[in-house]
């Protein structure tokens, strides 16, 4: 029988074969999946340690966009959006079962709008070069109600047609993990690194970590530690220095999701100027609508971030000012937020939006390299500044980077999207069969999502989920569609998962109780806090 290249067990028994890395990464989010890619596809034995579950933090709290970045154009970032386009367009055609070409529309209520916008995202189009989605374009306002029906028509005078990308993060995130073992790299969730290791000369020459599970300690050993643990840099950076000064601080943004009701159709709005100078975005997510994000400077950080009272009211008033079907927080149907890590301002005076949002390798002396700051978009470039460092600091045999037409895990061309299998790309076969053998496996976990039991089993058996959280948040993105429909669901979840992973009577309540406690902090009455 073949033996799955997925399985855990596996995985670990498999680690006494290499006595040294030739990369260890710590992180399991965009940047760190990124690095590992980037580093195994070149020839490297790479070993990615993840705390807890891939893309668990901001990595699966993201507003869904492959973007360029209007918003950067606008401050005059031509070199950051031209890469971010870039690598919008590469990101399409590697991922294309889950980038999908979307259109977004900027309403104009000011007569000069329609000439500044069109204007603006002409060269946003140009920017593009041959990777472009298609071209933007002005309408008028009729065109503008008949594409968005919901939008609020008075003092409207047309609008901005451009295109951007529109993407499920968990799912690529997963997508990317499952491509890195196909391609011979180690990869573990559920590994929390403990320590960092040092010679005499205070160079770096491993870690410790410890298998969450089983609470076993392992020694891991290498030469090259990248640290790609966004919001948790700092954590890691004081385990080499105690007094490391911070590099990081965190930017909160929430999100809300609604019902396709309040922006039906396939246009996505983007409001490029809300009252107090953000960017809002309201986008077509899988049946629904997510609306975010909001920009608010946190002191700490956590892996599950709470919404403030103020960010709701200011999305809830905000989307009401540019729709006529009124949203009230009864309609919210999950409330997520996620933090961004960006480089520590140099002073006060600096506000998160002004931060920039380019990446940063950073050396430290102990040879310890951390990667910082980036987006989603630009995951795949961030890797390979990131190895093109070692290599440049001799750490690493000199090879090319092989990613830029690399495909990834499920890659496959999507023009259906009806049904919510989509997402699986070349998987479908996989789930379909499981299906087929146990027809059981069919039935919808909740009749008010699409999600189907066979594909829980799926997420334990091929994409790493251990937890009812991991395939409630990031497998089937359940948790942050419809919270209420998740939390039904966590029994149902609880049982299938721990026949596929032996568990007991305990561990399944134990997971209820922990799912349930959770989902209702997505609930938005449970969720908020007070700044």
């Amino acid at each position: 029988m073949k033996q799955n290249i997925f399985s855990r067990e596996h995985i670990i028994s498999e680690l006494p074969q290499v006595k040294k890395w030739d990369v260890i990464v710590i992180g399991g989010g965009a940047t760190g999946l990124g690095v590992a890619l980037d580093s195994v596809t070149r020839g490297y034995k790479t070993l990615l340690l993840e705390q807890v579950d891939y893309a668990k933090g901001t990595s699966s709290r993201s507003t869904k966009l492959v973007h360029g970045g209007v918003r950067y154009l606008a401050q005059g970032n031509i070199d950051l959006v031209k890469e971010a386009l870039y690598e919008r367009g590469l990101l399409a055609k590697n991922a294309p079962h889950l980038v999908k070409n979307q259109n977004f529309v900027i309403p104009n209520y000011r007569w000069w709008e329609g000439i500044y916008y069109t204007i603006g995202l002409k060269a946003y189009d140009f920017l593009a070069g041959k990777l472009s989605l298609g071209k933007s374009k002005h309408i008028n306002k009729s065109k503008t109600v008949e594409r968005l029906l919901t939008l609020r028509q008075k003092g409207l005078y047309g609008g901005v047609v451009y295109k951007d990308g529109q993407f499920d993060d968990s799912r690529l995130a997963t997508n990317i993990a499952q491509t890195c073992i196909e391609n011979g790299a180690t990869l573990l969730n559920n590994f929390k690194v403990t320590d960092l290791l040092q010679d005499d000369q205070k160079q770096i020459i491993g870690l410790e970590a410890k298998d969450t599970e089983t609470k076993e300690s392992y020694t891991f050993s290498s030469d090259l530690v990248i640290n790609a643990t966004g919001v948790f840099t700092d954590e890691i950076l004081r385990m080499e220095n105690a007094d490391a000064k911070k590099s990081v601080v965190p930017s909160q943004g929430v999100h809300l999701v609604f019902d396709k009701s309040f922006l039906p159709g396939d246009d996505a709005i983007m409001i490029p100027k809300t009252d107090d100078g953000r960017v809002l975005f309201a986008v077509p997510w899988h049946d629904k609508v997510l609306v975010g994000t909001t920009d608010t400077n946190l002191d700490d950080h956590s892996l599950e971030p709470q919404a403030q009272e103020q960010e709701i009211e200011f999305i809830l008033k905000t989307f009401n000012n540019y729709i006529n079907k009124k949203v009230t927080r009864a309609d919210v149907r999950s409330i997520f937020a996620g933090l961004r890590p960006l480089a520590a301002p140099k002073d006060s005076s600096e506000k998160t939006k002004e931060i920039s949002r380019s990446h940063k390798v950073i050396v430290s002396e102990t040879g310890l390299i951390t990667i910082t700051g980036g987006k989603w978009t630009t995951y795949r470039r961030m890797a390979q500044d990131t190895i093109n460092k070692a290599i440049s600091l001799k750490k690493l045999p000199k090879k090319k980077c092989q990613t830029e037409h690399l495909e990834i895990h499920g890659a496959m061309p999507t023009e259906n999207r009806e049904n919510h299998m989509y997402i699986y790309g070349t998987d479908q076969k996989g789930i379909t069969k499981l299906v087929e053998e146990n027809l059981s496996l069919g039935e919808k976990l909740h009749p008010r999502l699409p999600f189907l039991k066979a594909e829980v089993i799926w997420a334990v058996r091929y994409e790493m989920a251990r937890t009812v959280e991991d395939v409630l948040a990031r497998r089937v993105r359940a948790l942050f569609l419809d919270a209420a429909a998740a939390r039904d669901m966590t029994a149902e979840v609880a049982s299938l998962i721990a026949g596929e992973l032996h568990r007991d009577e305990a561990w399944k309540l134990n997971q209820i109780e922990e799912f349930t406690k959770l989902a209702n902090h997505y609930c938005i009455d449970s969720n908020t806090v007070t700044a």
